[in-house]
């Protein structure tokens, strides 16, 4: 079931028949963006207490959120036209304007870039505040995903085989037809995988991971390469049972996502290996990257 408007919520719980357009997916990544702002806030605030970044510099997170976000917004419709540019000229309105249709990379991409620029002009050293961000980045992502789960905008996966499923497992964490979802799409049963599921579940854990790897015997830009590496592990991993449109690069079908993965992998990898302290691991993770980068080549 997927509950396209707040009033959807509602009224499945209070059994009432309100109807407003306040869009569930909208209210889902505002709070997203409010409790990453928070923790991103109180990160800043430790991070001012040991040195790492001038006093003060926690004021200027709630303005970085919103410029952030406004940017986001703009990157993730952008990187989403640019997947689908053939619908895009055949029907450019319709693209621009839709409730639907945007990529995550193309948000943070954008987001991070006006970030930087926003340091910058204020004096705020970028590396340490990439670190204090990437933490809860990911918290927000993983909030923010539960709002395409409720709202059914798409971002499920591919038909389910029930086949696989194991016995412990509830039936809809398996496979869902997000009936009533956003989009107005039918899905036959059994369904499909409640992938938005899976990416919060997997960006919580994350969280904790990259909590936990706070240090300030870390170099700067550290955890934020931390970051890159495991969230473009996490997509590459879950692009293997959702639906999106697949390119031909070099003549190996790829989607978008996967593309910009490997990517975030290798700079996550090298950034890693740029920062650490000791070196000892550099094999293990070198070896991750590889076999990373390898695994968007291997089918299901």
């Amino acid at each position: 079931m997927s509950f396209p408007y707040i009033t959807d919520i509602l009224n499945a719980v209070l059994g009432t028949h309100w109807a407003l357009p306040i869009p569930t997916f909208g209210v889902v990544v505002t709070a997203a963006i409010a409790i990453a702002t928070s923790v991103a806030r109180l990160e800043v605030r430790r991070k001012e207490a040991v040195g790492q970044l001038p006093e003060s510099t926690h004021v200027l997170v709630g303005d970085l959120a919103v410029v952030c976000a406004i940017a986001g917004l703009v990157g993730a419709r952008v990187f989403h036209i640019v997947d689908y540019s053939a619908q895009f000229v055949a029907d450019p309105a319709a693209m621009i304007f839709s409730r639907a249709g945007f990529s995550i990379y193309g948000g943070l991409f954008f987001g991070v870039a006006a970030g930087v620029v926003f340091l910058k002009r204020r004096g705020v050293p970028i590396a340490p505040m990439l670190d204090a961000t990437a933490p809860s980045m990911m918290l927000g992502y993983a909030v923010g995903r539960l709002g395409c789960q409720l709202a059914g905008d798409g971002d499920w996966g591919i038909a389910s085989d029930m086949a696989l499923k194991p016995g412990w497992l509830p039936d809809w964490l398996w496979a869902q037809t997000y009936s009533g979802n956003i989009l107005g799409a039918v899905i036959p049963d059994p369904g499909v995988y409640p992938t938005p599921i899976y990416e919060s579940v997997a960006a919580l854990v994350l969280f904790g991971v990259l909590r936990a790897l706070r240090s300030e015997k870390q170099r700067p830009a550290y955890l934020f390469s931390v970051y890159l590496l495991v969230a473009g592990f996490e997509r590459l991993l879950v692009e293997k049972i959702r639906i999106n449109l697949r390119h031909d690069w070099v003549g190996v079908g790829l989607t978008q996502a996967e593309v910009i993965s490997i990517l975030f992998v290798l700079a996550g990898l090298l950034g890693v290996l740029l920062t650490l302290r000791g070196r000892k691991l550099w094999r293990t993770l070198l070896a991750l990257g590889v076999v990373t980068a390898l695994s968007a080549c291997v089918p299901l």
